[in-house]
């Protein structure tokens, strides 16, 4: 104790500056300067009042510190003005669900309209995944190289562009085209997870990821009330058109976005990340840092090897899996939901497919205003998806959060094989789509923060591309098989997710309290491990 307090009695001047810089000096006359003189021992450490009356966060006033990296400066400024501005623009993005959505609608429409056998249908759903599947690479790929920035407002151009050239398709073979290019737009849309994640203190990057996911939630809603008042009048074309809605505003709103300054001091541009934190602060109302940001560059960004080292290998290929599962269910059970609802109950779909069969091929079934009605509750049922995932997210961690999940959908569907009522299997259907959205957005927490920033967007670019490859099979299973077995069908729904808890009880990372890891050369977790929350 006696030798801390020398060293303490020892310590040179501090002279703080607004600017976030520091400097030590031996001369104690230098005018204009704020100085603080450590000469005695204080029980308690108080803040160190600058100019404007900000205080300088106790943890980050150490006069030993004269550097500092991202990661402090994201943890010192906090969540506040800025980060609920990036929250609302980076949602309107993450509302392209209702280009997915719509996908549920657009089948039994066009089925009817066009006189489309049931496997035509089910490749208009699967064209619009193998986009994904094919660009989600490219798109991680390119925001690694270029920027997350960059790589966000192509994909939302681009899928803006082609989703209302959509609404204009004369024949089905243009449609199967243009929708495929809204896939392949689409597959870039995950990557503003990673630009947001990089800019979140770390207590707070949970709940926000997942809240940022009732954007997704709303573009679900949205797009049923939307067909509901659509439909009847002005059709599908129009339904295709008005629903770019949302990413026409994130297209007028996106200038405002910065590049992410974990991808500029990457890519070796201090002046750069450093005028973004600075930006960051002062719409915050909270003082930098103080010392000189730290510049770890790192010119092999975006590898894919990167994916598959002794530290990543398992946990990259247990993703894979995971990301699979969910889209297999989740989607699955969004185009299960149109079939159980036009049959009435589970056990009345085999006797519907054959009645129909037997009947005129002209004659087909439009989707109804209950049935619009029963598809708008289980839509609803993403937000209590996401307040249970937020409620346990932060208490038994990111791995058991995923696993429960889908314990719980397995559960749901095994529960489908009893001749339910129509009431009961809108609650079943309900919860199993409650558990399994909440699934997936614990995979978008876990994701971004396993991976270092150098193939962040990468990692989450190939962990969407393997949902997409499921989101591609699941049409063949909900809408194909199921007019063989219906029971097949839930099995095979209900052993995936069985075996994707066990991929995420196997995760060898629990992120739950960890920084965000900047450089692929170093080991997991060796830059940040609650350096925030260090006592002083």
């Amino acid at each position: 104790m006696e030798e801390d307090l020398f060293q303490l009695r020892q310590l040179p001047v501090v002279k703080f500056r607004r600017t976030g810089e520091s400097s030590r000096s031996d001369e104690d006359g230098i005018s204009g300067e704020h100085e603080v003189q450590i000469e005695g021992v204080r029980t308690e450490l108080e803040p160190v009042e600058l100019e404007d009356g900000a205080a300088v966060p106790k943890e980050f006033a150490n006069p030993t510190d004269d550097t500092f990296m991202v990661e402090d400066a994201v943890e010192a400024i906090g969540f506040g003005k800025f980060q609920w501005k990036l929250s609302v623009i980076t949602g309107l993005a993450w509302a392209n669900a209702m280009e997915m959505m719509i996908l549920s609608i657009l089948a039994p429409q066009l089925h009817c309209e066009w006189r489309l056998p049931s496997w035509q249908v089910a490749l208009l759903t699967s064209v619009v995944f193998v986009g994904m599947m094919s660009s989600s690479t490219l798109w991680g790929n390119l925001s690694d190289q270029y920027g997350r920035k960059t790589g966000l407002k192509i994909s939302v151009l681009w899928t803006l562009y082609y989703g209302i050239l959509s609404g204009f398709a004369p024949v089905y073979s243009w449609i199967l085209v243009l929708r495929g290019l809204v896939g392949f737009g689409i597959g870039g849309v995950p990557q503003s997870v990673t630009l947001y994640a990089e800019f979140l203190p770390m207590k707070a990057r949970a709940k926000c990821i997942l809240l940022i996911e009732v954007f997704w939630a709303f573009g679900t809603v949205f797009e049923v009330l939307l067909a509901v008042l659509v439909m009847p009048t002005l059709g599908w074309r129009w339904l295709l058109i008005l629903s770019a809605l949302p990413l026409l505003l994130f297209a007028g709103l996106c200038f405002w976005l910065p590049e992410s300054a974990r991808y500029d001091v990457l890519s070796g541009n201090q002046e750069k990340a450093l005028a973004t934190l600075k930006r960051i602060a002062t719409e915050n109302g909270a003082p930098m840092p103080l010392g000189k940001l730290v510049i770890s560059r790192q010119e092999d960004r975006g590898k894919m090897q990167d994916l598959f080292t002794p530290h990543f290998r398992w946990t990259t290929l247990l993703l894979w899996f995971i990301w699979f599962s969910n889209a297999f269910s989740y989607y699955g059970l969004v185009l299960l939901t149109t079939e159980f609802f036009q049959a009435g109950d589970v056990c009345s779909i085999s006797s519907r497919r054959q009645e129909v069969k037997a009947k005129c091929s002209l004659t087909c079934e439009y989707l109804t205003e209950e049935d619009y009605t029963d598809l708008l509750w289980t839509t609803l049922s993403e937000f209590p998806g996401v307040l249970v995932t937020l409620w346990i997210i932060d208490r038994i961690g990111r791995k058991k959060t995923m696993a429960l999940s889908f314990l719980v959908f397995s559960f749901c569907s095994l529960l489908l094989f009893l001749c339910v009522g129509r009431n009961v299997l809108t609650v079943l259907l309900f919860i199993a789509r409650a558990f399994i959205s909440g699934g997936f957005q614990a995979a978008y927490v876990y994701t971004p923060e396993v991976y270092p920033t150098a193939t962040r967007a990468l990692g989450l670019g190939t962990c969407s591309g393997m949902a997409r490859v499921g989101a591609l099979i699941t049409p063949f299973i909900a809408q194909v098989m199921l007019e063989s077995s219906v029971y097949l069908t839930l099995v095979v729904y209900s052993g995936c997710c069985l075996l994707a808890a066990l991929a995420s009880c196997f995760l060898p990372i629990e992120t739950k309290g960890r920084g965000l890891q900047e450089s692929s050369h170093k080991e997991w977790g060796q830059e940040m491990v609650g350096r925030g929350s260090h006592s002083p």
